[in-house]
């Protein structure tokens, strides 16, 4: 169930993002910033770190007890959250540059990679963990090239079978990446067993949904509430006809009368 379930999340996450950046796209100036820290949340977030975590309830070593340590925990979620928001700023900025897109996409990806090993280091438990470095290469491989694709994303994407689509298949490449470092993975039992600190899977659960909940509701209200991008566009060309008006329209005074 849980990689059915992290991909559904991954997707919505990603979904999400797309819809929040295709209306920064079109509102354009100070605003935008805005809509791209809800994407920032909406695709790092849930997206991609909740879609980690979900993941990790279906870990475990049979015999062994597996605890998280919170602090190291949280700081995976807020790394997520930063990378993201930093690579969506970088590729919003240089717009049809590649070399804004290229680096947006490394900057992201190794920080999801990041991420990702940061979430897995916190797994406590009364056994020695060690990685297989080409795989852990490959996974950061996966990571940059999907982050860089997701971007790309972020500045093409619009209309709902586009995003639709698009989220999709960012899913299958967060789900790819994490999947793929967790086969990277080797664990050894101790031969005693002793007490592991730290927090239990389970104990995640309710505050995780809960905030996820609240925080997608909120964004998803925003973005329902907010003008469609078909008004969108239509307030921009009317503005832009206004514009054009004025420039070849004769200076008028306060009272609308044409200046001599």
């Amino acid at each position: 169930m849980t990689p059915v379930l992290a991909y559904v999340m991954s997707s919505v996450g990603s979904m999400l993002g797309l819809l929040l950046t295709s209306r920064a796209r079109l509102i354009g100036g100070r605003e935008a910033r805005w809509w791209l820290v809800g994407a920032a949340f909406a695709i790092g977030g849930t997206g991609i770190w909740t879609m980690h975590f979900i993941a990790m309830l279906g870990f475990s070593v049979s015999g062994l007890a597996i605890r998280y340590d919170v602090p190291l925990t949280a700081a995976s979620a807020f790394l997520a959250v930063v990378v993201v928001g930093m690579g969506l700023f970088m590729a919003a900025h240089g717009g049809e540059r590649l070399g804004f897109l290229v680096g947006g996409g490394v900057l992201t990806g190794l920080g999801v990679a990041g991420m990702h090993y940061l979430g897995m280091a916190a797994m406590n438990m009364s056994a020695h963990v060690s990685y297989d470095p080409v795989v852990v290469t490959l996974s950061v491989l996966i990571a940059v090239a999907a982050a860089t694709v997701a971007l790309w994303f972020t500045l093409r994407v619009s209309g709902a079978l586009r995003i639709g689509g698009a989220a999709l298949l960012m899913g299958v490449a967060v789900s790819g990446m994490h999947y793929t470092g967790m086969s990277s993975m080797s664990v050894s039992s101790h031969a005693e067993m002793t007490a592991v600190p730290g927090a239990r899977a389970i104990d995640f659960l309710l505050p995780l949904i809960v905030g996820i909940s609240v925080i997608t509701v909120g964004l998803l209200l925003t973005v329902i509430l907010s003008p469609s991008e078909k008004e969108l566009r239509s307030e921009a060309e009317y503005r832009e006809r206004l514009r054009g008006r004025d420039e070849g329209a004769p200076e008028v005074d306060l009272f609308g009368t044409p200046r001599s």
